[in-house]
């Protein structure tokens, strides 16, 4: 699989001065924990699951997570179990279909080795599961049921666990709790591939929702918890791990819902503004600002919840011409003693040894999601992704 792999070569080739890689299920853990992008959740219960994961892998989606927990109702619980089995069952019947990074998120650690054992040969289509309400204290036996159900089916199963507890909001026990979720996730870092936020579950605490207009940086008390878990948890010294930005709640009924915008507006013709217009008319200009501010606070990929929140994200996700031209004269080996030095764009300082961090994630980045041409902005890369 690889991002964009929707698109024509010949018009890859046109987008990317460096194409995004290929890469598998199988893959490095760092690699794959840059490259989740936009995961999408899917209620378990969905009647053609299988039919929805091909195609929309077909679409560009790279990783997915189908739902047991908040999304579907406690008496669908065993329905949904029964149909999940039934679904990897039949995807695992197309060895042809391209499929994304797949995650069963669960309710309780007893469902992971049930899962595992009823999903028999089908379980080498699972990446892993997604641990809800994570503390030390509930975390520690969803980590534990991984470990056993990864021995016996054989299986490099990873865990991504979701960051939404009241304890990890509420001030007075932020600092114990997120020291417990530290010494949990550095115990089993080599299972964790990445940490979700919960944000929704964070406003749900105070009786908040976030207007479409607004971020969940303009939330402070969310905003402040983002700050707490990435300052502990997102740290660039070795000892963090990929913190994933929260999910955007609103969107239009049609799942195309910008695309005839995009194609009476291309980028080269003048006109984005004319389309930006229109993301704004859709509800997504607050999407596109939050994605933003995710990688400026030091989140990388994004909950989903709708198709069409997908490729905004990847396409913000590519590297721009002007970020790999700094990262790569930051990085060079003659730089190693550091100094001082003007961007090839000659509008800004870099400085090797401050700017040596975020140069090194830029270039993983770069590896997965790919680098835009000189020219190509994110306009360009929003209308080639969208596939018919």
């Amino acid at each position: 699989m690889r991002h964009f792999g929707q698109i024509a070569p010949g018009e890859r080739q046109r987008l990317f001065h460096r194409e995004p890689c290929d890469f598998t299920a199988d893959s490095p853990a760092r690699m794959l924990s840059v490259a989740l992008g936009a995961t999408l959740y899917s209620p378990a219960t969905r009647p053609r699951l299988a039919d929805d994961v091909t195609k929309l892998a077909a679409r560009g989606v790279i990783s997915m997570v189908l739902c047991l927990e908040d999304s579907i109702d406690d008496a669908e619980v065993a329905g949904a179990e029964e149909n999940l089995v039934r679904q990897f069952t039949e995807l695992a019947e197309r060895p042809d279909a391209e499929l994304p990074l797949l995650f069963i998120r669960v309710r309780t650690p007893e469902q992971i080795p049930d899962l595992v054992a009823r999903l028999g040969g089908a379980v080498r289509l699972l990446s892993g599961f997604v641990l809800p309400k994570f503390t030390e204290e509930r975390g520690v036996p969803f980590l534990e049921a991984l470990t056993l159900a990864e021995s016996a089916s054989g299986r490099r199963l990873f865990a991504m666990p979701v960051l939404e507890s009241p304890e990890l909001l509420h001030l007075e026990t932020r600092a114990e709790t997120l020291s417990g979720i530290a010494r949990t996730v550095d115990k089993y870092r080599d299972r964790v591939l990445a940490l979700r936020l919960g944000v929704t579950d964070f406003c749900s605490a105070y009786g908040l929702r976030r207007p479409p207009d607004m971020t969940a940086y303009d939330v402070q008390i969310v905003a402040s918890v983002i700050a707490d878990v990435v300052n502990l948890l997102g740290r660039a010294d070795g000892t963090g791990f990929t913190v994933t930005g929260p999910v955007w709640e609103y969107f239009r009924h049609q799942e195309r819902m910008f695309k005839p915008q995009l194609r009476r507006s291309p980028f080269l013709e003048g006109r984005a503004e004319e389309l930006r217009h229109s993301l704004i008319e859709h509800d997504m200009d607050g999407l596109l600002r939050e994605i933003e501010l995710d990688r400026a606070n030091g989140l990388l990929g994004k909950t989903c919840i709708h198709p069409s929140h997908v490729l905004p994200v990847h396409a913000l996700s590519v590297v721009s011409h002007e970020e790999y031209s700094d990262a790569q004269d930051i990085l060079r080996p003659e730089r190693g003693g550091g100094g001082v030095m003007r961007s090839a764009y000659t509008n800004k300082m870099n400085e090797v040894k401050p700017h040596r961090a975020w140069a090194e994630r830029t270039l993983q980045r770069a590896e997965v999601f790919g680098v835009a041409g000189e020219d190509i902005g994110f306009v360009e890369l929003l209308t080639a992704g969208l596939v018919d």
